[in-house]
C-alpha cells in the first residue's frame, strides 16, 4: 500500500490556521472588514460609553449586563479576592530581578493553583469562584510584583475603589484621579476579549483536555508574552525613547520605513480598517498626556500616526495608544504586557468556561511532508 497516496492526497495545510473556523462562541465577534468589535451582542463603543470594566466582565461571564445589585455584589467579591497567599509573595521575592514580569506572572498563576481549594472542581459554582479569584489575583500579582521589586510594602485593596482604580492604588501607593480611573478602566475593557486569538486558542486547547483552570490560564499567559501578540505595546513606546524631540520624528520614521522595518503599534492581522479599540483609546491618551505634562509625547505620537498613514496607509492599533496611556499613568514599560494579560484573563476565563460547558478535545491533524520508506539499520552499520 502506498501510504503517501492513501493519506496525503488532496491535503492543503492552512498556515497559521488563517480563516479556519475552529469552534462556536457567544462571547465576542471581531469584524475586521468593517472595524467592529462586539462583546456578547454589544458594540464595544456602547460598552465604553455606558459600562465599566467589571460590568463588561460580568457580561462575558453571564451573558447579560448586571443590575446595580448584581454589580455591587460582584465588586465586593472581586475586591475581597485581591490578595495573595504569603507563599506566592515569597516566590516573587525570590525571583531574579532580571525576570520579565510576564515570566513571573505566568509562574505565579500556575503556583496559585496549588493553593486554590477549588482547583480540581469543574462545577459551575467552583468555576465562578475560581474565575473571580483568578481575575482579582492576576492584577494583584502585577501590583505586588512591582512594589516588592522596588523594596516597598505591598498594599491591600481599598473597598471604596473600583477594580482598575484599586490596581493603580496598589501599584503606585496613591489614589488615582478621575481621569486616570476613566482611562485605565477603558484600557482594561478594550483588552478584555478579542475573539479566537492565539492566546485564547491556547487556553481553550488546554481546557479541552479537561485540565484545570489555572493550567489553561497559564497556557494563555505563555502565548500572550510573544512580541507578535501581547508584547507589542512595550515595543510601540520604544519609538519615543529613540528620539529627543518632535523635530527628529520624520527622519526616524522615514528611516525605519525605508529599511523595511515594521513600526510597532500599526496594522493588525484582522482589521482591514481602523481598529475600533484604537479609536476609543486615542482620546484618553491625549487627555492623560495633557494632564500629566506629556504634551511633547502627545505631539510626537500624533506626528508618528500622521507619517505612517501618509507613507503606508496603515492605521495605528490599540497597542500604540495602550503604551502611551500606561506611560502617562506611571506604569513602567516592562509591565505593559502584564497589564494586557490582567485584562485578557477575564476573556480567557470566559472561553475556558465555555469550553468546559460543551467540550470536545481539540486535536487537529497535520500534513506530513517528510520522507517515506526509509530503512533503519543497526547503529554499528550507520556511516
Amino acid at each position: 500500500m502506498n501510504m503517501k497516496n492513501q493519506t496525503m492526497e488532496h491535503v492543503v495545510a492552512i498556515r497559521g490556521l488563517e480563516n479556519v473556523v475552529a469552534g462556536e462562541t457567544k462571547i465576542s465577534y471581531v469584524d475586521g472588514v468593517d472595524g467592529r468589535l462586539i462583546y456578547a451582542g454589544y458594540e464595544i463603543r456602547e460598552l465604553a460609553a455606558h459600562a465599566s470594566f467589571a460590568e463588561t466582565v460580568y457580561l462575558l461571564w453571564h451573558g447579560e449586563l448586571p443590575t446595580r445589585e448584581q454589580l455591587d455584589a460582584f465588586h465586593v467579591r472581586l475586591v475581597a479576592e485581591m490578595r495573595l497567599p504569603s507563599q506566592v509573595i515569597e516566590m516573587i521575592k525570590l525571583a531574579p530581578p532580571s525576570a520579565h514580569p510576564m515570566d513571573l506572572l505566568r509562574t505565579a498563576v500556575s503556583a496559585l493553583g496549588m493553593y486554590d481549594p477549588d482547583a480540581a472542581d469543574r462545577s459551575d459554582e467552583a468555576c465562578e469562584r475560581k474565575a473571580i479569584r483568578l481575575l482579582a489575583q492576576t492584577i494583584t500579582l502585577v501590583a505586588d510584583m512591582h512594589r516588592v521589586r522596588q523594596g516597598l510594602p505591598v498594599l491591600s485593596a481599598d473597598t471604596k475603589l473600583g477594580f482598575g482604580a484599586n490596581f493603580l492604588y496598589m501599584l503606585r501607593g496613591d489614589s488615582p484621579t478621575k481621569a486616570e480611573q476613566t482611562a485605565f478602566e477603558l484600557l482594561l475593557m478594550l483588552h478584555l476579549e478579542h475573539g479566537l486569538n492565539a492566546s485564547t486558542f491556547a487556553a481553550r486547547v488546554t481546557a479541552s483536555t479537561l485540565s484545570d483552570m489555572h493550567a489553561a490560564l497559564t497556557s494563555g499567559l505563555g502565548t500572550l508574552k510573544g512580541p507578535l501578540h501581547g508584547g507589542a505595546s512595550e515595543r510601540a513606546i520604544d519609538i519615543f525613547e529613540n528620539v529627543n524631540d518632535i523635530d527628529e520624528i520624520d527622519e526616524y520614521i522615514e528611516g525605519m520605513l525605508n529599511e523595511g522595518k515594521r513600526v510597532m503599534g500599526f496594522g493588525h492581522r484582522v482589521y482591514k480598517t481602523e481598529d475600533p479599540r484604537a479609536r476609543l483609546l486615542r482620546e484618553q491618551a491625549w487627555i492623560l498626556c495633557q494632564r500629566t505634562d506629556l504634551a511633547e509625547l502627545a505631539a510626537q505620537a500624533k506626528r508618528v500616526e500622521q507619517l505612517v498613514m501618509e507613507k503606508k496607509g496603515i492605521y495605528p492599533n490599540v497597542d500604540f495608544y495602550s503604551g502611551i496611556v500606561q506611560h502617562a499613568l506611571g506604569i513602567p514599560k516592562p509591565y505593559f504586557t502584564a497589564i494586557f494579560a490582567c485584562a485578557r484573563t477575564a476573556g480567557w476565563l470566559a472561553h475556558i468556561r465555555e469550553q468546559y460547558a460543551d467540550n470536545r478535545l481539540i486535536r487537529p491533524t497535520s500534513h506530513y511532508i517528510g520522507p517515506w520508506d526509509k530503512v533503519a539499520v543497526p547503529i554499528d552499520e550507520r556511516g
